[in-house]
């Protein structure tokens, strides 16, 4: 399964990795909508309560990923955007799950 043009995520392999614009510091933990770039690029936007001090709010992403999308913290990493908004996650063997996790991720987008 090849994403959409404006999809979030993207195959690589047995995993699967999704571009995420964060807001931290917001009033509750939350996932849904998109976010477009100026190169036209989509972000799933994520909202955590966590500072974005010592990599707790990357910590909070990983954790509110894991929670919904039922899967493994230690199978989700930060590839790219350790102190940027703007961030890439690979989670490890979601090619196991890839109809599950895509259709989940794809909802969420549509939520605005």
């Amino acid at each position: 399964m090849t994403p959409a043009p404006t999809s979030v995520w993207t195959a690589a392999g047995d995993d699967l990795l999704i571009a995420v614009r964060l807001t931290p510091g917001a009033a509750k933990d939350a996932i849904g909508g998109c976010w477009v770039d100026e190169r036209d690029a989509h972000w799933l936007s994520a909202r955590v309560r966590a500072v974005p001090e010592k990599g707790r709010a990357n910590i909070a992403l990983i954790a509110l990923l894991s929670k919904r999308l039922d899967w493994p913290r230690s199978a989700i990493l930060l590839e790219s955007g350790d102190t940027n908004r703007l961030k890439r996650l690979r989670i490890i063997g979601g090619g196991a799950a890839f109809a599950r996790l895509t259709a989940l991720l794809d909802t969420w987008v549509e939520l605005t």
